[in-house]
């Protein structure tokens, strides 16, 4: 079932807005890709697509080795004919359909025999672990329940490729955390390569291949979840990534591996970087401590934010505010002095002016 997603040069446009701007990306076999932004950025717009559901204004689509949408060409098959299964927000169910009917729906289109198509019916209610539910009305059924049941119609189509809107955003907090299990295991069984959209990042970080990270109808990065997180590419990215967010702290380059933040300086490698440039380091990148120590910079405690696995701490040195995390129950208390030091190799540093990272 694996099969390559090839965009080539896509641009879509609703009037003057741009949605998707020049846009090239390969979706290697058997991946889960994420598209990752915020409202607006185009990672809908370029899965609608991708599955014939938007016709693009320039670019090519190839699924497999199958040219599906070509502006130059005059080529754009329909979503039938590009093997794909899609699952949406909504679930898109028929209401009037019993479950074993919704699924048979796009069975009887393969024309399959009634044998087979019983057997692949049984078989994805199975996997989404809905045996049982045949003559249930999406009605009689909840929110998640209706997802799996959408799950379940994907998987007896048997596509090559799945395509995924947001499928969980109308689901409560532990039902999410559950589907994600689910969503992450049967791709694992399927081998099925997959696009998925989301804005929460959550779902993007444990649950994907490989992360796409949309601003403005362009890709900042693609990368894995660990570098994603890591390395940021741009400013933005590493600004979008995380919770608590990345500190970031403006400054300029003092000296050799030195960056002066104004009332501190922070050690990084600085590579052939001059003038003004922005240090970035996660939370839990930072020690912290109540006692004195070398190469430690005196804070305040502002805030101390408790949350039973981990402890969010605000610190400040005059208008400079930084997070910190530390895992458990911190003895931290707020008004308090405290330390911080700051790792070299966890540091990042990034280009004021272009944003881009310079050290990764």
């Amino acid at each position: 079932m694996e099969t390559t997603i090839t965009v080539k040069n896509l641009t879509k446009k609703f009037g003057t807005v741009v949605a998707v701007n020049n846009v090239s990306v390969t979706v290697e076999p058997g991946t889960f890709l994420t598209l990752l932004g915020p409202s607006g950025c185009g990672k809908t717009t370029l899965l609608r697509c991708i599955s014939g559901l938007e016709d693009p204004d320039e670019g090519e689509i190839y699924i497999g080795d199958k040219l599906v949408y070509s502006h130059v060409k005059g080529i754009s098959l329909a979503p039938g004919k590009r093997d794909l299964g899609l699952v949406f927000q909504n679930y898109a169910l028929w209401p009037h359909m019993n479950v074993y009917k919704n699924l048979a729906f796009a069975l009887e289109i393969q024309k399959l025999s009634k044998d087979e198509m019983n057997r692949r019916i049984k078989e994805s209610l199975a996997e989404v672990q809905m045996t049982g539910y045949e003559d249930r009305y999406p009605r009689e059924m909840s929110g998640g329940q209706q997802q799996r049941i959408a799950l379940a119609r994907m998987l007896a189509y048997r596509p090559h490729v799945f395509l995924m809107d947001e499928p969980l955003s109308n689901l409560d907090a532990r039902l999410r955390m559950d589907m994600r299990t689910e969503l992450k295991r049967l791709h694992h069984v399927s081998g099925a390569t997959t696009v998925y959209v989301t804005h929460d990042q959550v779902e993007a970080m444990t649950m994907s291949t490989n992360i796409a990270i949309m601003k403005e109808g362009v890709i900042q990065q693609m990368d894995t979840p660990d570098r994603v997180y890591h390395f940021p590419a741009t400013l933005f990215v590493a600004d979008f990534i995380g919770n608590p967010k990345v500190n970031l702290m403006p400054g300029w380059v003092s000296g050799k591996d030195t960056v002066d933040i104004g009332k501190f300086n922070v050690p990084v490698s600085t590579l052939n970087q001059t003038g003004d440039v922005v240090v970035g380091i996660r939370p839990e990148d930072i020690s912290i401590s109540a006692k004195q120590e070398d190469d430690g910079v005196e804070f305040t405690a502002y805030s101390v934010l408790p949350s039973g696995a981990e402890t969010t701490i605000i610190a400040r040195k005059g208008d400079t505010e930084l997070t910190v995390r530390e895992m458990g129950v911190s003895k931290i208390k707020m008004d308090q002095k405290i330390w911080l030091k700051f790792h070299k190799e966890d540091i990042n540093l990034y280009d004021k002016a272009s944003g881009n990272l310079v050290n990764g």
